[in-house]
């Protein structure tokens, strides 16, 4: 009995998350590829953000300085994650937004990278890398998603 209690347990976790205190069904909408799809798929910048948990160059990334009016996607999968109205100027040298598109776009881990708590922040439907959540944003929120670039694509409005 408890073997059974425990499979099912097991499979109701591989297909459920709770993100911010939503529960999300992953076996509906989430991106599973191989290692070497994703490799084939991204380019090597990417992959190793979005797959490897990397960081790129602060003020390298393409939509550091965007100003147009859009939407900001995962770059690996396509999940819409933050809106222009979102970002802000942090001066850290990566994109940054106060909030995220409702709906469980983003998951959230402890990370302890050399021994630095940090939360790291992660595209709910591949899983990919994005970057890092601190608590010291200047808007309302007091939030600061800082988001590699590189894991982003952008959509202008009215496209």
């Amino acid at each position: 009995m408890f073997f059974i209690v425990s499979a099912a347990l097991h499979s109701c976790a591989e297909i459920t998350l709770k993100t911010n205190g939503e529960i999300k069904d992953l076996a509906v909408n989430s991106v599973n590829k191989t290692d070497d799809q994703w490799k084939k798929e991204l380019s090597s910048e990417q992959y190793y953000v979005l797959r490897k948990k990397g960081t790129e160059r602060p003020f390298t990334g393409e939509l550091l300085l965007n100003k147009q009016k859009g939407v900001y996607k995962c770059a690996a999968c396509g999940n819409e994650l933050f809106t222009d109205e979102m970002k802000f100027d942090s001066h850290t040298g990566w994109p940054s937004f106060d909030r995220e598109i409702a709906g469980g776009k983003i998951t959230t881990v402890e990370d302890n990278y050399l021994g630095m708590k940090t939360t790291e922040i992660n595209c709910a439907k591949c899983d990919g890398h994005l970057g890092h959540i601190f608590d010291d944003g200047p808007t309302e929120t007091g939030k600061r998603y800082c988001v590699n670039s590189v894991s982003l694509s952008f959509e202008p409005a009215n496209k």
